[in-house]
């Protein structure tokens, strides 16, 4: 073979390369967006909860109001924050410190705690918390098969040349996972 037909073997072999990676790219990219969005749908279910369960321990424990104010204000900074994981992540965590202090609040209430409409909101949140926990780690993980192909050769080349950026993590607190259930030692 001819030095001409090798090194044009060779262009084509590696321009096929970073065509390939490139829409290897798109496509993980394009992943991380739809992961994120299951993310955000769980978060607004649990959005949706909320202004439930603030009621019902607002019927019971009407001097909390310092608590319940905060839980409101932490839920409206949470709903209004918008962008990567990353922005969300900080309001998630005063939502979550929020709902951890009302639940703890809620114990000092032996009459809320036999609610069926409280335990039904508790278990509901629960059921929420975990779905957000599975659509996390589903995120979690595409984002890191998406920066580990940015971070590393040979795809780093093709990751400069396309604009390709690490993506945030989303990292947040479970809300009610350590919570104590009321009346009982066990965890959630």
């Amino acid at each position: 073979m001819s030095p001409l037909v090798i090194a044009a073997a060779v262009i084509a072999v590696v321009a096929l390369w970073a065509i390939v990676s490139f829409n290897r790219f798109i496509s993980q990219r394009n992943l991380i967006a739809n992961s994120w969005s299951n993310v955000e749908t769980e978060l607004r279910r649990r959005y949706d909860l909320i202004p439930n369960l603030v009621e019902t321990v607002g019927g019971y424990a009407a001097h909390e109001k310092e608590t319940m104010t905060e839980v409101i204000e932490a839920r409206a900074g949470a709903v209004a924050a918008h962008g990567d994981a990353g922005e969300q992540a900080g309001a998630e965590n005063m939502l979550v410190e929020g709902l951890r202090h009302l639940l703890a609040v809620s114990e000092d209430y032996p009459e809320l705690v036999a609610n069926s409409h409280f335990l039904d909101l508790q278990r509901e949140l629960v059921t929420t918390e975990d779905r957000i926990q599975a659509s996390r780690r589903l995120f979690n993980g595409n984002v890191r098969d998406y920066n580990r192909r940015v971070e590393a050769i040979p795809s780093r080349l093709i990751a400069a040349i396309g604009r390709f950026k690490k993506a945030d993590y989303f990292e947040v607190e479970p809300a009610v996972r350590d919570a104590r259930r009321p009346n009982s030692t066990s965890t959630l």
